[in-house]
């Protein structure tokens, strides 16, 4: 007689059709697929919430149009900027139109950030709360670093140069010299009294640094405040927003716009031009 069928017993039991085909687990297919759809609606969901912020704050930003020329570009922080910078990574990127761009797939140019000014100290005793760390840092990446120093007018000009020599300690011979950021006149002052405290500091920097000191205005607090003795004495770096050129010739460095982006600076920055001959 021919061998009797066994049917298997326990959890491992196997069902067979009629035509003694095995049968397939249907609940585990139908499992599968809600498990498939449910991921996927997640993954959609999630990207509809996250493409804007990765839109906004990734390589489809764009910031503030360039004027056209031949520059070398730099940028100047403080505490102000956000987020950590990445020294060894920082491009100047523009568009077909100038913009500023994140994404370098739609920059027609691509230039390296050449210099850098670092805030370091105001009046006579605030300390830039990020200074130490960005000396450091620019020093490493071998951009040409400068420290700046905004000045209060009401107060001693050498005093708050002496806490600026305190704070930023000696030079390196490649660094570049000290800066006066001069843009604002305290209430009750004078023109009169802001340039002899101005004065005061520019020469005991001239003379402790052994370099003339850099002075930073906007185009027109020069032309309201400053006396020529200043503007014709010391090289100027001006600040003149959405211009085609400062209104002012005999500038060093522009600082065209506070609304640039650069790769490498999480957020808006400054951005500064210098004329390349």
């Amino acid at each position: 007689m021919p061998p009797t069928r066994k049917t298997p017993t326990g959890s491992g039991k196997k069902r067979y059709s009629k035509s003694g085909k095995r049968k397939k687990p249907r609940k585990k297919v139908v499992k599968m697929r809600v498990g498939f759809v449910l991921a996927t609606a997640l993954a959609l969901l999630l990207s509809l919430i996250l493409f804007p912020l990765f839109r906004k704050e990734g390589s489809a930003e764009s910031g503030a149009k360039i004027p056209a020329g031949n520059w070398r570009y730099g940028i100047d922080i403080s505490h102000n900027n956000d987020g950590t910078i990445i020294w060894d990574s920082l491009w100047v990127m523009t568009d077909r139109r100038r913009r500023t761009v994140r994404d370098p797939y739609k920059a027609k140019e691509i230039k390296p950030v050449s210099f850098v000014f670092i805030k370091a100290t105001e009046g006579a005793t605030f300390k830039d709360r990020d200074f130490a760390e960005n000396w450091k840092n620019a020093g490493r990446s071998g951009l040409r670093r400068g420290a700046y120093h905004f000045f209060r007018s009401s107060k001693d000009g050498e005093v708050q140069a002496k806490h600026f020599i305190a704070t930023v300690g000696d030079l390196r011979f490649e660094d570049l010299p000290p800066v006066l950021d001069i843009e604002t006149l305290h209430r009750g002052g004078s023109r009169k009294l802001l340039n002899e405290r101005a004065l005061q500091w520019l020469e005991t920097i001239e003379n402790h640094y052994r370099k003339k000191p850099i002075v930073y205005t906007g185009a027109s607090f020069l032309k309201n405040y400053l006396s020529t003795e200043i503007t014709e004495r010391y090289p100027i770096w001006i600040a003149h927003y959405e211009k085609d050129s400062p209104d002012f010739e005999g500038w060093t460095w522009w600082q065209c716009t506070d609304k640039a982006v650069v790769a490498g600076v999480p957020g808006r920055v400054d951005l500064n031009l210098m004329r390349i001959e």
